[in-house]
């Protein structure tokens, strides 16, 4: 987009135009076009994606792909097998002394194809059949059922017809006129 805006730019077209006919803004078309002066089309070539680069070379990417592939009890979570962006962070700290946050350890595992997972809060002594038990038997008793339709308070409303009001009603005259 920045080479068509230079194209337009040797062409004598002002950065309003440019800017209407690329769809840009005009902060941006002017922005390119004391670029362009500055520096002809050169300086508005592309700089790479934006953003910080990966803290992680190549080969620690590979190594961390690797170790994502063995699950996170060999690496000490032996309560679930879920790989949380949080236990990544542990990890990558660990093993590459290297600091992410969790939202950037998220993107670097969704980068190597892996998601994080959220591990479901259970209690190891919970009983499944008890639980089911009690939702169709306790749950069903004690559950407050909703109001009964009849009992709400909406009603349908009409506007008056002028016939109806009263003769000293406010705007009773006003509503002769109209008829």
């Amino acid at each position: 987009m920045r080479v068509q805006a230079a194209e337009l730019f040797e062409q004598e077209v002002k950065p309003a135009e440019v800017a209407r006919r690329l769809r840009v803004s005009s902060k941006s078309a002017y922005q390119w076009h004391q670029l362009w002066r500055d520096g002809g089309i050169e300086a508005l070539a592309s700089r790479g994606p934006a953003g910080s680069r990966c803290r992680l070379s190549p080969r620690c990417l590979a190594k961390l792909a690797a170790y994502l592939d063995e699950g996170p009890a060999a690496h000490g979570w032996v309560e679930d097998q879920v790989w949380t962006a949080s236990r990544v962070v542990t990890l990558i700290g660990r093993k590459f002394h290297v600091t992410y946050s969790v939202s950037g350890a998220t993107r670097l595992m969704h980068r190597l194809g892996f998601s994080p997972q959220v591990p479901a809060r259970r209690v190891a002594e919970r009983d499944e059949l008890a639980v089911a038990a009690w939702k169709e038997v306790t749950w069903a008793e004690v559950k407050e059922s909703g109001r009964p339709a009849g009992d709400t308070s909406a009603s349908r409303t009409r506007q008056a017809s002028p016939a109806d009001r009263p003769g000293d009603a406010p705007g009773a005259d006003g509503a002769a006129l109209q008829s």
